[in-house]
């Protein structure tokens, strides 16, 4: 693929995916998605439907029963084919306390530059870099568990941001958000350059993020 392809090329690419869970009917059944550069594509659908479950074939951390999933450029099939893809599509889950594990917001946020073979030094200048972009310096040390629900949902994107990665994955990034804290949530995602998929049941919300949505409804992929 030449370098203009490459550019022209859907960031991730969902063909005929099928799913369903031991012992249970499927919860999808040959759905089709493509993210381009530059989307925030809105994901909609009942509870249960099948959102959270599309979000983790992307990553590899479910696989498809049929189907193909296409990321970077790259057919992925194998869990070798999807070490690259969790650190180029950045998953903030929908409850931050299963993200978050570190004693400080610092070394939450350090964790992933570090096991990807930065120094230390390194490491902490990329902490540093982030929470400075959005706005959140005076969190830096604080023991995580003890932040309030909104300070660990912004903590757990700055711990995804500090990956450095071309895709975010978003699952009810406002759950449980106050109002002030919503918008200020809005407000970085919309100043940032990564093309995202943004599971999220409020319309206001979306309205707001989004550039185009799709619904998830029987398994299939439907414009919103």
């Amino acid at each position: 693929m030449s370098a203009e392809q490459a550019d022209d090329a859907a960031l991730i690419e969902l063909s005929g995916i099928s799913f369903s869970y031991p012992g249970h009917a499927p919860v999808l059944s040959d759905a089709d998605l493509q993210l381009e550069r530059g989307e925030r594509l809105c994901l909609v659908g009942h509870n249960g439907a099948g959102k959270s479950t599309l979000l983790s074939i992307v990553v590899g951390l479910l696989r498809p029963t049929s189907g193909r999933v296409v990321a970077f450029g790259q057919e992925r099939r194998e869990e070798a084919d999807f070490h690259d893809v969790r650190r180029l599509a950045g998953l903030v889950f929908q409850d931050p306390d299963d993200q978050l594990f570190c004693p400080t917001v610092a070394e939450d946020i350090a964790f992933g530059p570090l096991n990807l073979g930065q120094r230390r030094d390194e490491a902490m200048a990329v902490v540093e870099s982030v929470l400075s972009d959005l706005d959140l310096r005076h969190l830096k040390d604080r023991v995580t568990h003890k932040l309030s629900g909104g300070e660990k949902r912004l903590v757990t994107l700055a711990a995804v941001l500090a990956m450095k990665p071309e895709v975010l994955l978003l699952d009810e990034p406002t759950n449980a958000l106050d109002e002030a804290n919503e918008g200020r949530l809005t407000e970085i995602l919309l100043g940032l350059p990564q093309a995202m998929i943004v599971v999220s049941h409020d319309s206001r919300f979306r309205e707001r993020i989004g550039t185009r949505a799709v619904r998830l409804s029987d398994g299939t992929l439907i414009p919103a």
